[in-house]
């Protein structure tokens, strides 16, 4: 048996980056820090998130930098080869399924319309 499952609850770090495609598939990506439990840490923790489809969407209308959201998805790796040195690199990234809107209406109105508390999709 195996399982890739993470969930975390942070602010988004900056606004989306939406991508759309010929295919009709929309990606989003943005930046998301949490913080540590640890009180004496004042450094969050920064995570790379992915979301696809009318998720990415959604976070497209309704996130912006600050917003408090959670996410659930699985935790993968990506690669490529560095142009400039040539050197091969990673780097961690969420590939989020679920995405729940935490803030109040009054956290989300940088979007269209404004969100409701505690929304998922």
């Amino acid at each position: 048996m195996s399982l890739n499952l993470v969930t975390l609850v942070g602010r988004a770090g900056r606004d989306p980056e939406v991508r759309y495609f010929e295919s009709g598939s929309v990606v989003c990506n943005l930046t998301l820090a949490v913080d540590r439990r640890r009180k004496n840490s004042e450094e969050p923790d920064w995570f790379s998130l992915e979301i696809w489809g009318k998720t990415a969407e959604v976070a497209a209308n309704y996130v912006r930098k600050g917003s408090l959201i959670g996410v659930t998805g699985a935790l993968k790796l990506e690669h490529w080869q560095d142009r400039g040195t040539g050197m091969a690199r990673s780097k961690p990234v969420i590939r989020v399924d679920r995405l729940e809107l935490l803030g109040s209406k009054r956290d989300n109105e940088g979007g269209q319309g404004g969100g409701e508390s505690d929304d998922m999709y």
